[in-house]
């Protein structure tokens, strides 16, 4: 008897797991690199290669087709979140160790299913918003005072990024019926770019060879995991699919420790076991309720 094929919601999740662990090493990448370049040149370089490969993947493949885009309203506006996103994060992964960066994104699942509710018509009822309140009280957790402003205020910036990035999602969903993931991929890529080099034009930075490299290296591991999460929220749910992004504070933490020898604190764990245990506990919540319509 042949094994049943794998529902939507579980290749979603699978996509997501494979999509944070491959944005995880970009973001130590482009943390590394904001040590010795702007944010604006790191967007604007690594977009550049990021466009070079699609298009050249496109007409080799002779998969044109596939950067037709439909929905140019839709496409604009994801264009512009991730833009704003972008740089939120990676300016804030320049200020902070990359796994309190990560950890306090945690909230975004959280936001989006939140969103989900006047944006996409989901329900959420009690429960989930229980869930979601508490959290909320784990991200609160993670910015505790530490008696350093510049600190405190970094942290706000991977705050906005998720806050941004649930508009992002809600958007990508919305547009999961008539847009190519390689087209999404493209515009939104263009649009970082493109503020990139306006942004970098006043503090550019000239850069080594050899580091060349490792702008094409990272390039490559945000276009594909870009890819892998667009084609997570095109196959399955956005409010199961979306806690599997907290799969990246494990990656997080191993790239922290090997190469800066960072050592997340207790408020970090502390904080970041709430909002993962409420995102799984949304996850289960839903999977049940779907459970019980069928």
């Amino acid at each position: 008897m042949a094994k049943s094929p794998l529902s939507p919601d579980l290749k979603g999740a699978f996509l997501m797991i494979a999509g944070t662990g491959v944005l995880s090493l970009n973001d130590g990448i482009a943390k590394w690199l904001t040590e010795a370049y702007p944010v604006g040149q790191i967007m604007a370089i690594r977009g550049t290669f990021v466009i070079a490969m699609i298009l050249v993947w496109a007409v080799a493949f002779r998969r044109t087709s596939l950067l037709r885009v439909r929905d140019w309203r839709n496409q604009s506006y994801r264009a512009v979140l991730m833009m704003l996103s972008t740089i939120a994060f990676i300016t804030g992964l320049s200020l902070l160790p990359l796994a309190t960066a990560i950890s306090i994104t945690f909230a975004g699942p959280l936001i989006t299913t939140a969103l989900a509710i006047p944006l996409l018509g989901e329900m959420v009822g009690w429960r989930r918003w229980s869930a979601i309140l508490i959290g909320f009280v784990g991200v609160l957790i993670m910015l505790r005072p530490s008696g350093n402003s510049a600190i405190e205020y970094a942290a706000l910036l991977p705050i906005a990024a998720a806050m941004v990035g649930a508009f992002r999602d809600i958007v990508t969903r919305k547009m999961r019926s008539g847009e190519t993931p390689v087209a999404i991929l493209l515009i939104s890529t263009i649009a970082v770019t493109i503020y990139g080099y306006a942004s970098a034009s006043f503090a550019w930075v000239p850069f080594d060879w050899s580091d060349i490299w490792f702008f094409a290296l990272t390039a490559a591991l945000m276009a594909v995991a870009q890819l892998l999460t667009i084609e997570a929220f095109h196959q399955g749910t956005i409010g199961f699919v979306a806690p599997f992004k907290y799969t990246s504070m494990i990656w997080a933490v191993l790239i922290g420790i090997v190469v800066w020898g960072e050592m997340p604190g207790l408020s970090i764990y502390l904080g970041s076991a709430l909002v993962i245990a409420s995102g799984f506990y949304i996850l289960r919540r839903e999977a049940a309720l779907r459970a019980n319509r069928e």
